[in-house]
């Protein structure tokens, strides 16, 4: 069985001075955590908040690169980039697990095709269009005002995703947004890290008719870990203090050197684990709801870890992934079904991206 996950914001955390050659306290991924759970390959995002302008987040998304590829170098002995799918089992069989590139917001590339050419030579492999704003590419979940779905620069840009080899993700994409990608991309598009809008009406959950739609264009839906997309109820009581939780973590993310800082989130984080929130068997439901719906072939697992504020009981880092496929095989998964989800799935739509793609 090959385990990957579509997506974690670890890159954001090399940002904050954390050292993935440690096992750290209270972090979500770091090297040694990713060998323990005994994921094989991990998608770490280039993550740009909406708020930067395009020029801004073209620099800090080329900063978090530079940094990520010399964190890669540093620890070669135990990570290795990669960034071809093929390149993947043959890795895994020299015992290193395979990082993967990711750009999560495609306000990097500003309205530049040579932007997006730039940052597939330099390994990115997919682009989340949006994040939690619309831009210059698509309207996202979050707004949805600006385009009515693609605009005409997104489409462009799906088209020479295409031609290059690169995903399209939707993830945080508006829904007309998704439905747009659908009838544009002449590749399988993904979803890296959603949940089911059946279980949890969380705008950016995916519903029933949207998991028909990628399962008829041969995609598939990475399911999400953070406890506010599994449980309509969690994310009422989170809600009430959403707002210190930002600000202590916007403290920590502006002052990562601080001490005081960076004790502070730590505070919050143990508060957060402290509260009664959804577990690894809410993240199942979703699975099963999404197996139900679009079939066993077009669903996989994307944590999100290191972009959320805290993990599901018994999920609280990746080390732990493992009990995700412990409960399927207990609910009564086979084991070529559980390999579907745990990564299999994900590989064929990479491979597929690539066999399809016509730059070279």
């Amino acid at each position: 069985m090959f385990v990957l996950d579509s997506h974690c914001d670890t890159p954001s955390q090399i940002m904050r001075l954390r050292d993935l050659g440690k096992d750290n306290p209270l972090a979500q991924v770091d090297f040694p955590k990713l060998h323990a759970g005994g994921v094989d390959a991990s998608f770490f995002a280039l993550y740009t908040p909406a708020s930067l302008s395009m020029e801004d987040a073209t620099h800090h998304a080329t900063d978090m690169l530079n940094r990520l590829q010399e964190c890669l170098r540093a620890h070669s002995d135990s990570v290795i980039l990669a960034t071809d799918p093929d390149e993947l089992e043959i890795n895994k069989k020299q015992g290193l697990v395979s990082i993967l590139i990711g750009m999560e917001n495609g306000s990097p590339i500003q309205q530049s095709i040579p932007l997006l050419q730039y940052f597939f030579r330099q390994g990115v492999r997919y682009l989340t269009l949006t994040h939690n704003g619309d831009n210059a590419l698509a309207d996202s979940a979050a707004e949805g005002t600006r385009w009515g779905g693609l605009s005409p620069f997104g489409r462009e840009v799906v088209r020479e995703m295409n031609r290059l080899g690169m995903i399209v993700d939707l993830a945080h994409a508006s829904d007309k947004t998704f439905y747009d990608c659908l009838e544009v991309s002449e590749t399988p598009v993904v979803s890296t890290h959603s949940c089911c809008r059946a279980l949890a009406g969380h705008r950016r959950n995916m519903s029933d008719e949207m998991l028909r739609a990628l399962r008829d264009q041969g995609g598939v839906i990475q399911i999400n870990f953070y406890p506010v997309f599994l449980s309509d109820s969690f994310a009422k009581t989170y809600s009430r203090i959403e707002d210190e939780v930002d600000a202590a973590e916007n403290r920590f993310i502006a002052a990562p050197s601080d001490m005081e800082a960076v004790q502070g989130w730590h505070r919050m984080q143990e508060k957060l684990l402290a509260m009664d929130r959804p577990s690894y068997r809410d993240v199942v439901d979703h699975i099963d709801h999404a197996v139900s719906v679009a079939g066993i072939d077009h669903v996989g697992i994307g944590s999100d870890f290191d972009g959320i504020t805290v993990a599901p009981k018994g999920l609280e880092d990746v080390s732990k992934i493992g009990v995700i496929f412990e409960e399927m095989r207990r609910r009564g998964y086979a084991e070529d079904e559980i390999a579907k989800v745990a990564g299999g799935n994900f590989l064929r739509v990479f491979s597929e991206v690539k066999r399809l793609s016509r730059a070279g």
